[in-house]
């Protein structure tokens, strides 16, 4: 089996240099079909072989497209990323730039939804020419084959091994955030490939318990929210087999959910421990990422309040394919705590006693006036601010009482919830620490005259379905030359970096030969066409 497989494995990197429209597809059927059935260092060598053809310039952009999600798809089955991992990244920084460069052309041409990247056609390839000269088959080519990049970017930044590189290069962080805020509104793979780099940006926090006066130092990774940060902090401080704290250890399925394990149907609903404000006294939501816990001198600092009302949540992680861990680094001296302890804010209630002369008034809510709105009509009130009076019932026979919805925080009467629709509800809490869940996942461009990219769909748990967190990663199909996969059709809200991308090696003289190449008159930052790619009916898009 294991030489069956290095013999499929020789043919796909054969056809891949040879460009052989006819004998990659049946070369990647194999591999896929014997991959499953071999040791994992087979895989390992496997995906070891592939990293000069991802990282070079030895193959059409769409072979290496679907090499990079034959990548992943050995990564989704247990094999270590190695450096292809890192040159998928790479790859998707060059390609990513290309295709902003894309959308920024459509944008510049009309403006409108752009089309699909699998749906491209010569009229679109037409349209951006018009701004970008002989640069549009390559800007094209990029937004082709975008969305199997960020498809392969995505497995391969589900690893630990691999998040720790970007923690490494900061630039190569940097360029694909916001790489991936300007694509996340049109393509749902850079939602995810944006979180997964949120979730990079923080692995330890100095965690402090108000009620005993203890600090920790913390560790983790693969922690994809709040919710799941919360539960695993209460696994390892609470009780005996923690730090001693006190209170009800969770349930060992809770934190296995969280951790590497699927969601046990008999353990679904956690109860929540504490109330987690940052070092200013501002509420930590559980619907955020430990990227957003304020730091001081550069330390994520997590106090630890007792809850105001009883809070709920769903078992399971949010990024279900991500292994999530969390360890008690070490405990701070008596000393050394109270030296932190001085620089947080003190206590103050959650919510405010309202018989107290000396509270900080309530807010009143805010309203919204229609135009030529009569002075005397009720204004609407914005949702989610505070609990609205309800009229009194005509008197009649008493309903039966409604079964409590799984999932919400609390129980019995509580603060109104959200708007964002997350867990926790307190409209008389401290101002947040973190941006608005709903945009938890944004990270600013870069680039100051870009826009702020909508928030994300699926960046944050609802009220009705918030504990099944992000779907796992979708399975890679075997790729062939043709176009695969959707996309949600919204225009582009972002312009790209500008960065000029880099020309592989030979292609210019090529190029000019051919009557492809761009136009050195007229650089655009875009990469310059591979040999034969305009040419190739089997290797470029449908349409070429």
């Amino acid at each position: 089996m294991v030489d069956e497989f290095r013999a499929a494995f020789q043919e796909l990197i054969d056809a891949s240099v040879a460009t052989d429209p006819q004998q990659f597809p049946p070369a990647v059927h194999k591999v896929y079909l014997l991959a499953s059935q071999i040791p994992t260092t087979e895989r390992e060598l496997a995906l070891e072989a592939l990293t000069p053809l991802l990282s070079g310039d030895h193959a059409a952009p769409g072979i290496i497209a679907d090499l990079s999600v034959v990548a992943g798809a050995l990564v989704e089955m247990g094999t270590d990323p190695g450096p292809a991992g890192i040159e998928i990244l790479h790859r998707l920084r060059t390609m990513g730039k290309g295709a902003i460069v894309f959308l920024r052309a459509w944008e510049r041409t009309g403006g409108g939804t752009p089309p699909d990247p699998d749906a491209v056609t010569a009229d679109a390839e037409a349209r951006v020419a018009a701004d970008l000269g002989t640069d549009a088959p390559a800007a094209t080519m990029c937004w082709w084959t975008i969305r199997r990049h960020g498809l392969a970017a995505k497995t391969m930044l589900s690893e630990s091994s691999v998040r720790a590189h970007i923690r490494r290069d900061p630039s190569l962080h940097a360029e694909l955030v916001a790489i991936a805020n300007q694509l996340s509104d049109l393509l749902t793979e850079f939602d995810q490939v944006r979180a997964l780099l949120r979730m990079a940006e923080a692995t330890s926090a100095l965690v402090m318990d108000r009620a005993s006066g203890r600090a920790f130092r913390v560790l983790f990774d693969g922690i994809g929210d709040n919710f799941q940060l919360h539960t695993l902090l209460a696994d390892a401080l609470i009780g005996p087999n923690g730090q001693g704290l006190p209170g009800d250890a969770p349930d060992p399925r809770w934190t296995a959910s969280f951790r590497d394990s699927p969601v046990d149907p008999a353990a679904h609903t956690v109860w929540g421990w504490w109330n987690m404000v940052a070092h200013d006294g501002a509420w930590v939501w559980n619907e955020g990422v430990p990227a957003e816990i304020p730091t001081i001198d550069g330390e994520h600092v997590l106090v630890l309040d007792e809850q105001p009302y009883p809070r709920s949540w769903n078992a399971g992680r949010r990024h279900a394919h991500v292994r999530g861990w969390l360890e008690v680094e070490s405990e701070l001296s008596e000393d050394e705590a109270a030296l932190w302890w001085k620089r947080v804010a003190p206590a103050e209630p959650a919510l405010p006693d309202p018989e107290a002369e000396d509270h900080t008034p309530l807010p009143e809510p805010v309203v919204l006036h229609s135009p030529g709105q009569a002075s005397g009509t009720e204004a609407q009130r914005v949702r989610g601010f505070m609990p609205r009076a309800e009229p009194e019932p005509a008197p009649g026979p008493e309903p039966a009482p409604e079964p409590e919805e799984s999932g919400h925080e609390g129980a019995g009467a509580r603060p109104a919830e959200p708007e964002n629709g997350g867990h926790q509800s307190a409209p008389t809490a401290p101002e947040r620490s973190q941006a608005d869940p709903a945009r938890q996942d944004q990270d600013p461009d870069p680039d100051p005259d870009q826009g702020t990219p909508q928030a994300p769909q699926s960046a944050e748990r609802t009220a009705t379905d918030h504990g099944s967190g992000e779907p796992p990663a979708a399975e890679h199909d075997a790729p062939g030359p043709g176009p695969r996969g959707r996309t949600r059709q919204e225009p582009a809200q972002e312009e790209p970096a500008t960065t000029e991308l880099p020309a592989p090696a030979g292609a210019e003289q090529q190029e000019q030969q051919e009557g492809t190449g761009p136009s050195p008159a007229a650089p655009t930052g875009l990469p310059r066409m591979p040999r034969g790619v305009s040419q190739s009916s089997g290797w470029g898009p449908a349409w070429r």
